[in-house]
């Protein structure tokens, strides 16, 4: 079946902002490098070879949020891929404002739902971005008292916890999941486990793909066992 104009329409402009972007990304450092002739001297081999690294931790994280992340952003990957963001700003937006609008994941009006909220949330992250560049200067002595060090400790675990929140719901789309978030436990539960005896830092890309594996098992035998119990929502008037 085909698509509708919308998704036509959405799609192509997505891939050319993706152009656009990639086009601004890897541009801008060869201008400034031809400007000033600061080529690496060892051409694309040195350029692997220091970021052989990189790639090795990043691709697999990159591939993980994509089979993760797309399901729930539907059309809106592709601005939430540009801009970043994704598992502390984006992915709890749309989530959110899928659940106040009671648009279902999956459909088109979820779709328009989770690209309007992606695009707000980077429009005020540009705005408190500039802001913060504005005032940084004036809140200099603020923020570098031993107030705001002790208060950035816990921003971390604030902030992974508020993601961590979010997610603990019986929302499924046009479904109610009763007891859903119990099949966060045992993944959580193996990471930590298998953490405490090797260290899993560096080597986050392939933990997610694993329990995202996990997940899925899991869910489909909570339920068939009966503990994850699914209904359709009450549709709103």
């Amino acid at each position: 079946m085909k698509g509708s104009n919308y998704e036509k329409s959405i799609h192509r402009l997505g891939r050319v902002g993706l152009v656009i972007g990639i086009g601004f990304m890897l541009g801008i450092p060869a201008v400034i490098s031809a400007a000033f002739d600061v080529w690496p001297q060892g051409g694309i081999n040195e350029i692997l070879l220091v970021g052989g690294g990189l790639l090795a931790v990043f691709i697999p994280t990159a591939a993980a949020e994509v089979f993760s992340y797309v399901p729930i952003l539907g059309s809106a990957s592709y601005i939430t891929f540009l801009t970043g963001n994704v598992t502390n700003l984006k992915i709890p937006t749309v989530i959110n404002a899928q659940a106040l609008t009671g648009a279902a994941q999956g459909t088109e009006e979820g779709d328009v739902v989770a690209a309007v909220a992606v695009a707000t949330s980077s429009i005020v992250t540009t705005l408190v971005i500039v802001l913060g560049v504005i005032l940084l200067v004036p809140l200099k002595p603020i923020l570098l008292s031993p107030t705001m060090a002790t208060a950035t400790t816990y921003l971390l675990p604030a902030l992974f916890g508020g993601i961590l929140l979010s997610f603990v719901n019986d929302d499924c789309g046009e479904y109610r999941a009763k007891n859903k978030s119990l099949v966060l436990i045992i993944p959580l539960a193996v990471v930590i486990g298998i953490n405490c005896f090797y260290p899993l830092g560096g080597k986050e890309g392939f933990v997610v793909m694993g329990c995202m594996v996990l997940n899925v098992i899991c869910a489909y035998i909570f339920y068939k066992t009966g503990i994850i119990k699914m209904s359709l929502k009450e549709k709103k008037k």
